[in-house]
């Protein structure tokens, strides 16, 4: 049974105070809380069995890199990988991404098309940015419409010969639309385009399933997942990763090192130069099994009713506006009330014990379209409550009063 008080006890920081007032916490799409759960995995890391992985005959050496490849088979299992090697520790979704980017420079030519949509994170826009720069290729992009849904018959017109990659967000972390990932990577591999999909939004509230999406690359980050900061996971197909340069040169990512000719390692290492965050990664696999223990059905379902609440009760609010009302969508609303600039209202909401986001939430063409500064961004997460959108709710109508 989903028993959302006794989930608050796994994580301390819900019961900390801000300014006097209990916390309430509705940031979730930028990073979640990490439970006990996993801060006792990276204590335990560094209190017992703290080395370097994969290098050294010593037991400590090899305790933490057992722990550390048992970790990337958890994440294997949760996304439903092939293998485990085609699961690559990075330090997040915008490392994961520019891997593929700087793979990429040597695949494409001038004229080559790249197909990015209007409401991406800059993380997945810039890198393709830098990519056409360096290469010559051409980015085309999905607009939308004032819902905050894709126009999925211009991203039909848009595909032909020349699109090599495709670049969609599951789920959009400014306004909580869900997309339809799975139409778009038929439609982009009929032309034979590979797809990347940014999980970083939707890993939180949907579990993917990258076989059977047969998505060629997807990334997300464990700070979303109630994870740490730092660590995150880039999927792809062997036979494409296997085709891409290395992004980083040094140690772990090489067979041989000769000052003639230097031979790279077999994957996953290959992408993986140096050393890495091992607690980091060692506690994603803690917050997938975490996750995994109270079920995202459950977690889904009610967050469901947190986002159904949240909507209602905001529209009760005279001019309050709510941007993105796609008919699939994660528990993220973003809203505006009259002319009151955003970070005005989130100035007031922190001093009240409310942690809202304000801004263009990295994604400033959607602000552009929709010809605003930013939003007032509340995210909630499985661990949230409707007393805390209550006092939410108190707490906006008495900023709307000061800054009438």
């Amino acid at each position: 049974m989903f028993d959302v008080n006794n989930i608050r006890k796994d994580f301390p920081i819900l019961s900390r105070t801000v300014n006097g007032k209990p916390l309430v916490y509705f940031d979730n799409a930028a990073t979640s809380q990490t439970p006990n759960q996993v801060i006792d995995v990276i204590a335990d890391y560094y209190r017992n069995y703290n080395a370097n992985i994969h290098r050294g005959v010593h037991t400590l050496s090899q305790e933490a890199t057992d722990a550390y490849e048992a970790a990337r088979n958890t994440i294997k299992s949760h996304f439903n990988a092939a293998h485990a090697h085609e699961i690559i520790m990075t330090s997040g979704t915008t490392h994961s991404i520019n891997i593929i980017a700087s793979g990429y420079t040597q695949l494409l030519k001038k004229g080559d098309e790249l197909i990015v949509s209007a409401m991406e994170h800059h993380s997945n826009i810039v890198p393709w940015q830098m990519l056409c720069e360096r290469t010559g290729a051409i980015l085309k992009v999905i607009p939308m419409n004032h819902s905050g849904v894709l126009e999925m018959d211009v991203f039909n017109d848009l595909l032909c010969e020349k699109t090599k990659l495709v670049f969609v967000n599951h789920v959009s972390n400014a306004l909580g639309t869900l997309n339809p990932i799975e139409e778009i990577i038929r439609q982009a591999h009929a032309v034979d385009a590979k797809v990347l999909i940014d999980g970083a939004q939707a890993a939180p509230h949907i579990k993917a399933d990258v076989q059977a999406l047969d998505v060629d690359f997807y990334v997300t980050s464990a700070h979303k997942l109630c994870g740490p900061t730092g660590v995150g996971m880039l999927y792809g197909k062997e036979n494409i990763l296997n085709l891409l340069p290395p992004y980083q040169g040094g140690g772990e990512m090489i067979a041989e090192v000769r000052f003639e000719k230097t031979t790279y390692a077999d994957l996953p290492h290959k992408f993986e130069a140096g050393t890495p965050n091992i607690s980091g990664g060692i506690a994603f696999g803690a917050a997938l099994d975490y996750m995994n223990g109270i079920g995202l059905e459950a977690i889904a379902a009610y967050e469901q009713e947190l986002l159904d609440y949240g909507t209602d009760k905001l529209k009760a609010i005279e001019g309050v506006k709510i941007y993105g009302e796609a008919p699939q969508k994660t528990a993220v609303i973003s809203f505006n009330v009259n002319e009151i600039h955003p970070y005005d209202i989130g100035s007031i909401l922190d001093k009240l014990g409310i942690a809202v986001r304000t801004g263009h939430h990295c994604a400033q063409p959607i602000m552009d379209f929709y010809k605003i500064p930013g939003t007032v961004r509340a995210s909630f997460s499985f661990y949230n409550t409707k007393e805390e959108i209550d006092m939410m709710i108190k707490a906006l109508n008495r900023a709307i009063q000061m800054l009438k």
